[in-house]
């Protein structure tokens, strides 16, 4: 018997593209929208700040829970939690008049987020799996480019109108009829993987500890690469004023070609993600490693774009890799917690990157900083053969007590 599942129907496939493009839709928007909510709430940088970290505040809870849903409720869940996302967003640009309003909306949009971040990822590992396409890689493609489009899009859309509902509820339609199409898309979702056990014995002791361990470590391992993406997002235009006294039309350019290099990337190593994971692990943390080190030796603006370009590419392609790989053998029962458990403890890495980033600019400049992030990813690298050695050996178990089927 074939270990891959029988195809679904393409409208079954389509559905993680829809839900990463919706995903994506809102997020180009809402850094668009920044300083006009910023504006409109009337609060100081300082104020600001400290709110925006309440993103972080609202998702991580959620996204700890949301397996639980998914697998509770099945994969439609994800169409679901994706239009809660888009009507929060208008309910933040309604409530933020004043600070209370704009953080009890921002938790509220983080919160949504964090749980459509979990459904939409197990919705692309399941259609991955049933049909041995690289979904994943190539669904954080769909999402990369389509943050850039938006983002341009809610651009010009506040040049015109200047209205912060407005822009949301603009963002709101698309994220909704994106959000209502998964829903349609993944009704032709079987109830359960033709491939899983199907054995009602009890999980061991064994095997979910092995399985929680497994998880965890993958997560860390992930927490690197999203501290490291995350912070050349954040901070590459800062770098590129401040090191180079580029102006803020050309500086913008480093935010712009970062995103563009992550969505070729993804889009380029799909196939190789899938077919030779620990391979593309090793690479990748290397370019990103050496686009550190170049960014932060760089003595011209085209050679830190040369360095930012080379930690695109590298950083980029991590995460999906991580989560693909740690994802692949689950069975669809328990894909849901497991994508909770490794996206929960990656995105620690996503909300300290800019932080940790920060720090060690203060002491050693913007420039040397991505030192730190060089660093991070090297560490990442010294990792891999530890993930791929506990994959061999057997010893991560899946909930249902069954040993995972190891490909590296």
């Amino acid at each position: 018997m074939s270990n891959l599942i029988a195809h679904p129907a393409g409208v079954f496939r389509a559905a993680p593209f829809l839900g990463f493009a919706g995903f994506g839709a809102f997020w180009g928007v809402w850094g668009a929208a920044l300083p006009l909510l910023r504006a409109q709430a009337g609060v100081s940088d300082a104020q600001f700040g400290v709110a925006l970290l309440l993103v972080g505040v609202g998702a991580l809870p959620a996204m700890l829970m949301t397996g639980r849903l998914v697998d509770a409720l099945g994969l439609r869940i994800a169409g679901v939690l994706l239009a809660l996302l888009g009507v929060m967003g208008v309910v933040l640009s309604v409530a933020s008049v004043h600070y209370v309003g704009l953080c009890v909306g921002i938790l509220a949009v983080g919160a949504s987020s964090g749980a459509a971040d979990v459904a939409i990822n197990t919705l692309a590992a399941t259609v991955e799996k049933r049909t041995g396409r690289p979904v994943l890689a190539r669904s954080h493609a769909a999402f990369s480019a389509t943050v850039a489009v938006s983002s341009l899009g809610a651009g010009a859309l506040a040049a015109r109108a200047g209205s912060l509902p407005a822009i949301f509820a603009a963002a709101a339609v698309v994220v909704v009829a994106l959000g209502l199409a998964v829903v349609a898309a993944t009704r032709s979702a079987p109830a359960q993987d033709a491939a899983a056990p199907t054995s009602q014995d009890p999980p061991t002791h064994a095997g979910r500890g092995y399985w929680r361990i497994a998880l965890l470590v993958i997560g860390a391992v992930g927490a690197l690469a999203f501290a490291s993406e995350n912070a050349y997002q954040t901070w590459a235009a800062v770098l590129l004023t401040d090191a180079f006294t580029a102006s803020p039309a050309l500086a913008a350019v480093a935010p712009a070609v970062f995103a563009t290099t992550a969505a070729l990337a993804r889009l380029a190593t799909a196939t190789i993600t899938i077919r030779r994971p620990i391979a593309t692990l090793v690479a990748a943390s290397t370019i990103a490693t050496a686009g550190g080190l170049a960014t932060a030796f760089a003595a011209t603006l085209p050679l830190a774009l040369v360095g930012i370009v080379a930690a695109a590419a590298g950083t980029s392609t991590l995460f999906p890799t991580l989560l693909s790989y740690g994802l692949r053998p689950v069975s669809d029962a328990s894909r849901g917690r497991a994508t909770s458990a490794i996206s929960t403890v990656a995105y620690l890495g996503f909300v300290a990157g800019p932080a940790y980033f920060g720090l060690l600019a203060d002491t050693t400049g913007v420039q040397k900083a991505f030192l730190g992030i060089a660093a991070l990813t090297a560490v990442l690298l010294a990792t891999i053969p530890a993930v791929s050695a506990l994959r061999r050996a057997g010893a991560v178990r899946s909930l249902d007590g069954k040993p995972f089927s190891i490909r590296t």
